[in-house]
């Protein structure tokens, strides 16, 4: 559907997609920020707003495709500003350096750190996008869902999909019939914990299919690494160092409970250690195409509908993302000053924020490129974050409260700057394959950053007065727990208190670099498979269950190509199309009805308000993913 010059392109920055985009943009960042503190999780947003688009555009004769897209490309920056905010800002309560949240503060923190998020991917769009072809799961799916829900092709399977999606999670998350998680750990001896266990999620599950077996089994790997390697070695070998985790081991804490502190508490670090050097070697490895893509935003271009144009290769001109990069900064360092009193460090602080602003947009773009949104180590990029500037205010001396707020300042804009940053190239991945014009959706974003941050503080200062952000007391018995917040106000405490796993960091670091040595041996051999290294770190990041189903995912598609071949039958290719709808449409519906269970949630401030009062054995939600798996197979490997 790519139009170049001499066709017609349908309207896209209509007013009518832009004022719903905004609408929902900001309803949805509401949401999600309630719903990230109390639960720790935030709800995907594109394919709910595209559905949401489509039911109101269609009361317009003459809406269309492109219009839809405008809409979950605006509406998609409310949930992901709100993950970047609730993920670091709630800290500076739990440190008591702010009583309530200013708002001019978050305003200002979480838009410039939202729109520097947009421009940092700017020049990514091309190389992710274009050149490597990463699948971006969501957006991959949000393409599938407005193709079939504007053509009507494939639109039976797509809802049949999205029914088996919702259907499914409503009955583990929301019904309690079975855990969403199928587990199993004991003790080898006195402390070595062995575990397994799956998430049993069918978006999860879609998810795996549409980014393939090749990342998914890297993905799987690096929960290997944590979850059989590390966590054994660590338990059997190191468990004494740390009283905290040697007391829970006294007390008989079941082991797949120990496991969990010892992941949380020490073999996280491993992933985060992984992504820096992954993260680095990431921008080495893109430089030739990044500086392509500012090198060719910055040359005059063919002007709209001239010889030679093409709006699908048309992103926002170099010269003004250059641009509004240095104006955003220079407020971002007058806030610095404030905190820091001092002209050089403010600075020092500045260039730390936009450097790792771009490393993590970058990675952060992609790994959601690789493993979708819903895997995407947010809360790792931001600890990385707050570690690098926690040591320069460490550095120079800071005071361990200022130094603390210093460092999560930054980590704020670089968190929500991630955060935008992964989801921009989503809904760009998405108006790719339908021919949407870039610069546009970029608008879109921008417009979108701004009608989320302008509803955040009166949303958290609503939060924190009716229930109070940390741990519960007796005057705030229902505190929001706010648990990536609370990691890092730890993380930032912990290196200014030199209380911090840096072995871990460090080994982390090690394995990342034996990983890129070993895709470096993969390309010069021209081997058919790579191994990228963020894939594996966010394996190692990531708890082993959610790796699961999307190993599970990229096995059915490997098989279901295989089928494919075997009979002959996919010459045009409807049989791997339709696997992809299949998978779109179980994202879709596990989407929809979290936000719809959340509605309950919110209004009861009961996480089981809808819970039935018994539950069924494990062994039943295995079933039901394994009888889903069956169907995406049986779909994707007939024509």
């Amino acid at each position: 559907m790519r139009e170049t010059s001499g066709f017609a392109v349908p309207p896209q920055l209509t007013t009518r997609a832009l004022l719903l985009g905004i609408v929902l943009s900001a309803v949805l960042a509401g949401a999600n920020a309630y719903l990230g503190m109390f639960a720790g999780i935030t709800v995907a947003a594109s394919i709910p707003a595209a559905v949401v688009s489509m039911a109101v555009l269609k009361l317009f004769r003459d809406s269309n495709i492109l219009e839809n897209n405008m809409v979950q490309t605006t509406a998609s920056a409310g949930e992901s500003l709100a993950a970047g905010v609730i993920f670091t800002m709630p800290a500076l309560v739990m440190l008591n350096y702010w009583e309530m949240f200013d708002y001019v503060w978050v305003t200002l923190i979480a838009g410039l750190g939202g729109l520097l998020g947009v421009l940092f991917t700017i020049p990514l769009r091309r190389s992710l996008i274009v050149e490597q072809k990463l699948a971006f799961p969501e957006g991959t799916a949000t393409a599938e869902v407005l193709l079939a829900g504007s053509s009507g092709r494939g639109l039976t399977l797509l809802l049949a999909a999205a029914v088996v999606g919702a259907v499914t999670k409503l009955a583990e998350t929301g019904l309690r019939l079975w855990g969403g998680t199928a587990q199993a750990a004991g003790y080898l001896g006195q402390s070595t914990i062995a575990y397994v266990g799956t998430n049993l999620s069918p978006a999860l599950l879609g998810v795996g299919y549409i980014v393939g077996l090749n990342i998914a089994c890297l993905v799987f790997f690096g929960g290997v690494i944590s979850w059989h390697v590390a966590i054994p070695i660590y338990s059997t070998l190191f468990l004494s160092g740390n009283p905290a985790l040697a007391a829970e081991l006294a007390a008989g804490v079941p082991a797949a409970d120990l496991a969990f502190a010892i992941w949380s508490a020490e073999i996280r670090y491993l992933g985060v250690g992984a992504m820096l050097v992954g993260g680095v070697w990431a921008l080495i490895s893109m430089r030739g195409t990044l500086w392509s893509g500012v090198r060719s935003g910055l040359e005059r271009r063919p002007a709209a509908g001239s010889r030679g144009y093409d709006h699908t290769d048309h992103d926002a001109p170099m010269r003004l993302v250059l641009s509004g990069i240095v104006l955003f900064v220079v407020p971002i360092s007058a806030l610095y000053y404030i905190i820091v009193g001092t002209v050089g460090v403010a600075l020092a602080l500045s260039i730390v924020m936009v450097i790792t602003g771009f490393l993590f947009s970058s990675v952060s773009g992609y790994m959601t490129g690789l493993v979708g949104s819903s895997n995407n180590p947010v809360s790792g990029i931001a600890i990385a974050t707050i570690l690098l500037s926690s040591l320069l205010m460490l550095l120079v001396g800071a005071e361990q409260a200022t130094g603390a707020a210093a460092a999560i300042m930054v980590g704020a804009v670089v968190c929500c700057a991630a955060a935008i940053g992964g989801d921009t190239l989503q809904d760009l991945k998405a108006g790719y394959l339908l021919g949407a014009t870039p610069w546009r959706q970029q608008l879109g974003q921008v417009l979108g950053v701004v009608a989320a941050v302008t509803v955040m503080a009166p949303i958290l200062n609503l939060l924190l007065m009716a229930y109070g952000i940390g741990t519960p007391t007796p005057e705030q018995p229902d505190a929001l727990l706010a648990p990536q917040a609370a990691l890092m106000a730890s993380v930032a405490q912990g290196v200014l208190g030199a209380e911090l796993p840096w072995l871990m960091i460090g080994c982390g670091a090690a394995i990342g670099i034996a990983i890129i040595a070993l895709d470096e041996y993969l390309r010069i051999s021209r081997a058919a498979w790579r191994a990228p290294v963020l894939a594996v770190a966010v394996g190692i990041y990531l708890p082993l269950e959610l790796a699961g189903p999307i190993f599970a995912g990229g096995l059915v598609a490997h098989f279901a190509a295989r089928a494919r071949r075997r009979r002959g039958a996919d010459g045009d290719g409807t049989g791997r199309r339709n696997g992809v709808l299949f998978a779109a449409g179980l994202i879709a519906g596990e989407a929809l009805i979290g936000i719809f269970m959340a509605v309950p949630i919110v209004l009861t401030e009961n996480p089981d308000v809808i819970a039935l009062p018994f539950d069924l054995p494990a062994v039943v939600g295995l079933l039901v993913i394994a009888v889903i798996a069956a169907a995406i197979y049986r779909v994707a490997s007939r024509p």
